[in-house]
């Protein structure tokens, strides 16, 4: 249980306003891509319904900007569908991951041999007060509180049709920001309950 003020405020917000629908998102077909990493992630399970979700929601694949990239799963998985991947994180971990030592090298590392992937080390809050390019995607996957990733999710949804945010079934915090992403944003709220939920925000 969460003792983040932002999140009550919110919950307490949210019983006075209209509700967001959350529609169960199920993926009609799996297609794992032609990049997998043999590291562990809690994203597993994801990599397979990415082609039934961009076919779905019509998604151009030109580019698409992650925020959270940790070992790389996720990166590796996305770059196979897009042309351009661009990955923005600390790689020193935070209060919600088991690992806290620095993986910006061996991540580099991991995933230098796909071309189309650039990796930044870099906090959300600075990137965003700094980029103005739209993506076609961006995902969200950066520590757990309602208000980082209300915050990200926010400004990711005025910079792509589609923004997809993992951990939604299991973080209320993240679902909560997601609610209120997807409210404030006037979208639909998908969600994937599988790989502990994917949030889907289009």
């Amino acid at each position: 249980m969460t003792t983040e003020l932002g999140y009550w405020k919110a919950v307490l917000a949210g019983l006075r306003g209209p509700r967001v629908p959350i529609i169960p998102f199920v993926p009609q077909q799996l297609l794992t891509p032609t990049r997998i990493l043999q590291v562990d992630s809690a994203w597993k399970g994801i990599e397979s319904i990415l082609a039934d979700l961009i076919a779905r929601f019509h998604l151009r694949t030109n580019r698409c900007l992650e925020f959270g990239v940790e070992f790389g799963y996720s990166t590796a998985a996305l770059s196979a569908f897009f042309d351009s991947v661009t990955g923005v994180d600390t790689f020193r971990g935070d209060k919600h991951t088991t690992n806290k030592k620095d993986v910006y090298d061996e991540t580099v590392r991991r995933l230098s041999p796909f071309e189309n992937v650039q990796l930044i080390r870099s906090d959300y809050r600075d990137w965003i007060k700094a980029d103005t390019n739209s993506y076609d995607l961006i995902h969200v996957d950066i520590v757990h509180t309602y208000s980082d990733t209300f915050a990200c999710g926010l400004w990711s949804a005025s910079h792509s049709p589609c923004v997809i945010f993992h951990d939604t079934e299991s973080f209320s915090t993240v679902r909560r920001a997601v609610i209120d992403v997807a409210k404030i944003s006037k979208k639909r709220f998908y969600n994937f309950k599988g790989s502990e939920g994917l949030g889907i925000v289009i």
